[in-house]
This record gives structure tokens, sequence and C-alpha cells, in this order.
């Protein structure tokens, strides 16, 4: 049977996150993708200007026909828009103990758009980190996760330390917002010890890399990765894709090739 993937997160109707940036990604990686919609916004380059959420029901619909029929390695959980939809995806996840799940923990776009209501962080924080295989929190996320400011490469460690410490199995803490320097630092923690994932930093402003990023991790537990492994290639593949990233909309924000970046 082929290898699927699951995403369960928000369709982006621009093209370049969301969803719509998983299935491409999975695809890129010759993995099965399957989707299940927790939340649709009206996006471009520019931001978000409007988001709805479908039905609960109609959401366990989407992800019980999918496990009905596929043979699901992975989940990757991207936007999920309120501590309702938190709750109804933990307890879909409940009844497939086994099956990694990659937590994307999704609250602000790049932008600035703010997509988690404020109900919903405590529910990510006590049903969804516990739950994680690996979270991929940007400094932004992840600061509000903790509640404490996090300025530097040394307090980077410290709260993915802390992450792992609140449940999560490993965290890979993305450093993209950190600026100054040369180079984009993440820090990836799990039961073996800290380690650093350095890239030369680039003078672009991009669409859709932490999806991406999420997804790429993965698509490549699907194809049997140890979770380290996973992270330390798909960090490069989102490199790869923002190099040679394009501009499809009227600003000037990247969006990633996934296809060109695949090897």
């Amino acid at each position: 049977m082929t290898i699927s993937a699951l995403t369960i997160a928000g369709s982006d109707s621009g093209g370049g996150a969301g969803i719509q940036a998983d299935l491409k990604t999975f695809a890129a990686h010759r993995v099965h993708g399957l989707s299940a919609l927790a939340a649709l916004t009206a996006q471009h380059t520019r931001g978000v200007t409007a988001v709805h959420v479908p039905e609960l029901a109609f959401l366990r619909a989407q992800v019980e026909a999918c496990f009905d029929d596929f043979d699901v390695r992975v989940v990757k959980l991207g936007m999920l828009a309120t501590a309702d939809v938190i709750r109804t995806v933990a307890d879909l996840l409940g009844a497939h103990p086994d099956v990694p799940v990659v937590l994307d923990p999704v609250m602000v776009a790049t932008s600035g758009a703010k997509l988690l209501a404020d109900d919903a962080l405590d529910a990510m924080r006590t049903r969804l980190l516990p739950r994680a295989t690996i979270a991929t929190p940007n400094l932004p996320e992840a600061e509000l996760l903790l509640g404490m400011r996090i300025d530097s490469v040394d307090a980077m460690r410290g709260a993915a330390q802390a992450l792992r410490a609140s449940g999560a199995n490993a965290v890979l803490l993305k450093g993209g917002h950190l600026l100054g320097g040369n180079d984009v630092v993440d820090i990836f923690v799990d039961d073996t010890g800290l380690h650093t994932i350095t890239h030369p930093r680039l003078a672009l402003e991009a669409h859709g890399t932490g999806c991406t990023l999420a997804s790429a991790i993965a698509a490549r537990i699907a194809l049997g990765d140890t979770v380290r492994e996973a992270c330390i290639a798909a960090s490069d593949y989102v490199h790869r894709a923002l190099v040679i990233g394009y501009r499809p909309g009227r600003s000037e924000i990247v969006v990633l090739d996934h296809f060109g970046a695949a090897q």
C-alpha cells in the first residue's frame, strides 16, 4: 500500500502556505498527501483577509475518511483556529496513538495576522503539545506557549528544553525571527540532547516556510527517517526552496519552489 501523510490544517487561497504547501511538499517527496481542512482563509502573499472555520462534524468526517482507507504513516497539524477544533483533533488522534504527529503550532502568520483564538492557547498546550512527536514553533509562537521572551540563541536553547518538558517528544525551535547575524539558527532537542541546525540568512521575505518545513519533516518521517534526520533534511529542503523561490503575487514576498527543491 502506498505511504500516505495526512495534513490537518488551514487552506491558503493564495497557494503558498497551509494545506496547499503541505500537499506540494508531500508530492515533492513522493508521499501521497491527504488533507482535512480545519479552517479556510482568504489569503494572498500580503496577508489574511478572512477566516472561516468549518463545522466540527465535517472535520471529523474528513479525518475518519482518511484513516478508514489509507496507510497514514504520519499526521501534520497546522492552523487549528479554535479551542473546539484543537480538542476535536486531539480526540481524533487519540484513536490512533501509534501514528507520529508533527505539530506546527500556527498562531500568527508571517504577515502578522492572528490565526489562533485567545481561548485556544491553553488547549494547544494541554491537548496537542503532549501528543506531538515533534513540535516546530517559531519564536513568537514559542513565546506565547511559554509566556517568556526569547531574544538570543542561548534563550532559544532554554525555550526548546522548556517546550520539551511541557510534553513534546522533540522540539525544533525555528530562529528565523531572531534578527542579526549572517545565519539562521534553529535549535533541535530530543532525548539525545540539544543540536543546532544553521543555514545562511537569505535577504528576502517569504510565505509558507513554516508549513513547508513541518510537512517536509512529516514526509521524511513517513519515509523512515528518525525525527532528527527528518529535521535536518527538511531544513535543507526549505533552504533550497527559498533560494529558488519565486514571486507570484504583486508583493515582493517569495513563495517556495516546492518541486524544484526536491532531490
